[in-house]
């Protein structure tokens, strides 16, 4: 099993890499809306759909995100770059209200998914994140792969302090695995990793504070969208979302936490750091 997940994760790393600083930002979108359309087929399992549905459902997202790009260009760095347009800032704060508002009340209740709201709420996790991978990429490769590496910091810290430190369940009728020292060691590992790349990224630019401030927030939400794909799944019986990535599950166990992270950095590069 890890010799499995060691070499799909160097064919995914062999893959992103040059594709995140090499492709063009039209095909740049084009390949993130197949990887959305892929966790929306995903997406489909926890609802319990049949798998025709499930293609359907894959499709049509996919659809949704190549149409965006051919009807607002602009908006996604195609062309000219003015990523402020209104339905943009609209979709980013629905979603940062989403995870930082509801989604806690969601695991407390730990409600399970119907169909037409399962829908909704796809879209409202699913959209929002191909919108701000291809934005934070218009910005510049460096400025998205920093994000992406933010969660991931989050997460090995996680697993090492963990299996290091754990003792106390952070959520255990959710995600048994996760503990309370997991998750400070991601607090932990994000800031000192925060405080690199703030240095190199936003220096001048923002106060100390309000970057630390920053990197709370997003290792909160991270985990909290870790932790809702996890209800998810056990609430649709179910332990990967798929076996598309040999010895990592599927797609949206591999962005689970980024689908709440992503949305919050974007709209704050919008509010704080786009006319800096």
């Amino acid at each position: 099993m890890l010799k499995t997940r060691v070499i799909t994760a160097l064919v995914l790393v062999g893959v992103l890499l040059p594709s995140l600083f090499w492709l063009p930002q039209s095909a740049w979108a084009l390949l993130t809306a197949a990887v959305i359309g892929v966790a929306a087929w995903e997406w489909g399992a926890l609802l319990g759909w049949q798998q025709g549905a499930r293609r359907l459902l894959g499709g049509v997202t996919a659809l949704i995100c190549v149409g965006l790009a051919q009807v607002a260009p602009a908006a996604l760095g195609i062309g000219t770059f003015a990523p402020a347009a209104p339905w943009v800032v609209a979709l980013y704060t629905l979603s940062v209200v989403f995870w930082i508002f509801l989604i806690p009340l969601w695991l407390n209740r730990q409600w399970r998914l119907s169909s037409l709201a399962g829908l909704l709420v796809g879209a409202v996790v699913l959209l929002p994140t191909w919108l701000a991978l291809v934005q934070l990429r218009a910005v510049h490769p460096g400025v998205l792969l920093a994000v992406m590496a933010l969660v991931w910091m989050a997460d090995i810290a996680a697993y090492f302090a963990g299996r290091k430190f754990g003792r106390n369940k952070l959520a255990p009728s959710i995600s048994p695995g996760k503990t309370q020292e997991g998750a400070l060691g991601a607090f932990i590992g994000v800031m000192l990793y925060g405080l690199v790349i703030g240095h190199f990224l936003l220096a001048g630019k923002v106060p100390l504070t309000a970057w630390m401030l920053a990197l709370v927030l997003a290792t909160a939400v991270s985990i909290i969208g870790d932790l809702f794909e996890s209800l998810l799944k056990r609430k649709a019986g179910i332990k990967d979302s798929s076996n598309i990535l040999p010895g990592h599950g599927g797609v949206l166990d591999r962005i689970d936490s980024l689908t709440s992270t992503l949305p919050l950095a974007a709209l704050a590069w919008l509010a704080f750091l786009h006319h800096a």
